[in-house]
C-alpha cells in the first residue's frame, strides 16, 4: 500500500492523539480517518446517494389513477 506523508502543526497532532487515545500521531490520524470513512459508508447505506434520488421521487406527470 502506498504511503503519504502529511505535515501537521504539533498542537493539532497532540489534539488528534488525545482524541484517538494513541501515543503516535501517525496512528491517531489513521484511526480518525478510518472512523470518518466508516461513518460515511454507514450514512450512505442509510440515506443513499445522488444516484438513488430518481427511485425515491415520483415520475414526472404524476400518478395515473384508474377508475
Amino acid at each position: 500500500m502506498a504511503k503519504v506523508n502529511v505535515s501537521l502543526e504539533a498542537d493539532f497532532a497532540i489534539e488528534l492523539m488525545l482524541l484517538a487515545g494513541t501515543k503516535n500521531p501517525q496512528d491517531a490520524v489513521e484511526l480518525i480517518l478510518r472512523d470518518y470513512l466508516a461513518r460515511s459508508r454507514r450514512t450512505e447505506a442509510r440515506t443513499g446517494d445522488a444516484a438513488d434520488e430518481a427511485r425515491l421521487t415520483e415520475p414526472r406527470g404524476g400518478v395515473v389513477q384508474e377508475g
